[in-house]
This record gives C-alpha cells, sequence and structure tokens, in this order.
C-alpha cells in the first residue's frame, strides 16, 4: 500500500516544473526535489485521506505540495547552517550560489501556495488558513533554534516548543490535510494532527538519541555530531541540568575549547551521559511522546482503519540510522 502511495507520489513529482524561465531560478527547485528522501510528510497526507476514502490519487497534488513546503525549508535551512550536502548530495546554496538559493526557495514557497489552488473554495480558505499557520511556526522553530545556539541554557520545556514548532507542526499539518480532504469530521482532523505532532516530537528525540548512541555502521553520518558542534539537544540540556562537580568542569572544558580531537571529545562527553543516566532518560521521554501520539488514534471515529498508517509510523519509530 505505502509503496503504491510512494509511486505515485514520485510521479506527481516528476511532473511538477515549478517554471521555467529564468532556467536558474526554477533549476534548483526541481533539483532538490529529485534527491528523494523519505517521503515521510506526502505519505502521511495519503495515508491520513486513505482512512476515509479510496480515490487517493486525488490527494497526491496536494501531498506533493506539502513536500514541496518541507525542501523549501530545508533549502533555506542549509544556506543558515552553511551545509554542504543534502541527502547525499551538493547543496543548492554550493551547487549555485546563496543569492540563487535564496531566491528559488522563496519563489518554491509561491509555487506551494499556488499548488493548493486547485482546491474547491471551502477546503481552500481552511487550507490556507492552517497552512499559513503552520508555515509560520516552522520558521518560529527554526529561529528558536537559531538562538539556542549562543544561549548557555535552554530548558526543557522550550526545547521540546522549538521542536514542536520546527519539526512536528508540518507532520501534524500533513495528516490533518488529509482529512480535511477526505471530509473526515472535526473530531477526526483535530485527532490525526495531534498523531502527527506528537510523533514528531518522538522522532526529533529519536534523532538526538540515535546521534549519540547510534550504530555506527547503519547511521549513514558521523556519529556523535551534535557534541562536536554543541548543539543543545534533549541530552545536552539535561545533562548541564544534572552535572557537578569534576563532570561539570570536564563538560565545561570540552564546550570551550576550541581546537580538539574529535573523537576525543565524543568519547568524553558520551562517557558524562552514560554516567547521568540520560540515553534511558531520554528513551523514556521518546515513548512518551510515542505513546501520546498513538493514543490519540483511539479517538478517531474509525479507529480499527488505521493498521496501514500505524504500522508505517512503526518501522519509522524502530528505525536505527
Amino acid at each position: 500500500m505505502v509503496e503504491n502511495y510512494l509511486s505515485l507520489i514520485e510521479t506527481e513529482i516528476k511532473k511538477q516544473r515549478f517554471g521555467n524561465q529564468p532556467m536558474l531560478l526554477y533549476e534548483p527547485i526541481r533539483y532538490i526535489m529529485s534527491l528523494g528522501g523519505k517521503r515521510l510528510r506526502p505519505l502521511l497526507t495519503t495515508l491520513s485521506y486513505s482512512l476515509y476514502k479510496n480515490d487517493t490519487e486525488q490527494v497526491i497534488p496536494y501531498a506533493v505540495a506539502v513536500e514541496a513546503f518541507h525542501n523549501f525549508t530545508l533549502l533555506h535551512d542549509d544556506i543558515m547552517d552553511k551545509a554542504p550536502l543534502r541527502r547525499g548530495k551538493t547543496t543548492v546554496h554550493e551547487k549555485w550560489n546563496v543569492n540563487t538559493a535564496i531566491l528559488s526557495g522563496d519563489v518554491m514557497l509561491v509555487r506551494v501556495y499556488e499548488m493548493f489552488l486547485g482546491l474547491e473554495e471551502i477546503k481552500l480558505k481552511e487550507v490556507l488558513k492552517i497552512f499559513s499557520k503552520c508555515a509560520a511556526e516552522v520558521c518560529e522553530g527554526q529561529q528558536l533554534d537559531m538562538e539556542f545556539e549562543i544561549e548557555k541554557r535552554v530548558s526543557e520545556t522550550r526545547y521540546i516548543e522549538m521542536i514542536r514548532q520546527k519539526t512536528a507542526v508540518l507532520l501534524g499539518f500533513s495528516l490533518e490535510l488529509g482529512a480535511i480532504l477526505a471530509d473526515a469530521p472535526v473530531t477526526d482532523q483535530k485527532a490525526l494532527r495531534d498523531f502527527g505532532i506528537n510523533i514528531g516530537i518522538g522522532f526529533q528525540l529519536k534523532d538526538d538519541w540515535l546521534d549519540i548512541y547510534a550504530d555506527k555502521k547503519k547511521f549513514g553520518k558521523q556519529v556523535g555530531g551534535d557534541i562536536i558542534s554543541n548543539k543543545k539537544t534533549f541530552l545536552l540540556i539535561k545533562c548541564l541540568e544534572k552535572v557537578k562537580g569534576k563532570q561539570k568542569s570536564e563538560l565545561d572544558k570540552w564546550l570551550t575549547l576550541k581546537k580538539f580531537n574529535k573523537a576525543q571529545k565524543i568519547k568524553a562527553v558520551t562517557s558524562i551521559y552514560d554516567s547521568l543516566g540520560l540515553s534511558s532518560l531520554i528513551e523514556r521521554k521518546i515513548n512518551v511522546f510515542f505513546e501520546k501520539g498513538f493514543a490519540s488514534l483511539n479517538n478517531l471515529s474509525n479507529p480499527q482503519k488505521t493498521a496501514d498508517l500505524k504500522e508505517f509510523v512503526q518501522k519509522l519509530i524502530d528505525r536505527e540510522a
């Protein structure tokens, strides 16, 4: 089932031209959209729609609009992060230049709104209202993430709110969109949105854990990258709250050093995390959000039809990379 939906999504992405001239404005959009990825968000939209209707091909263009918005955020995030690679390929600002990447991102967002124009008027107004709110929250979350880089201390509450905005609300919108377009009851729309937001927070926390504790052979990128960059993940935030004495001095040393051996820093900081039981702590927190998310599905008007959706999400939860 999911493979069929993925095929429909990829076919629709290839059909989208986004624009033609100037070529250097639109080619970067087609390039980033062709780089693949899990296509998580459009699949969630399609799976949500399929809970209520069988003509899933009708929702595919709007599911692809969600994927286009997601890739727009990645395009601009890569500029801010000065990232050289995206999905193993050269990022747009590196392949072309920063100014082109900014403009391509801008027009990409415009095209996303245009992609929703095929909706009937009553649904169009509703969708654009919640999409605009979601898009603003994604930007707010990204801003908070950047601000956290220069703040000495960030609370767990603020961190969870940041990842809710930056990552999770778009998963919630993806599921809510499918429900709206399938004429699902309003209570179901909310339940699916809540499901998406909670699993989205869980996914980000799982990413925090994987960055430190993933199997190096399966991870696909350097284990400990967050430690190297002093990124304020859930693990570092809780470590700063709990660490004392000699371990605090040790942690402070590694956080302030400008030149260091990467492997030594990863080993030293991970050792502190281990001594404080932070791996178990974050795993419990991850499970809280996943369990809360799945509990939302029990509020649906027809919860017994959610097998495909649950199976798809569970596979993502169980991933090791």
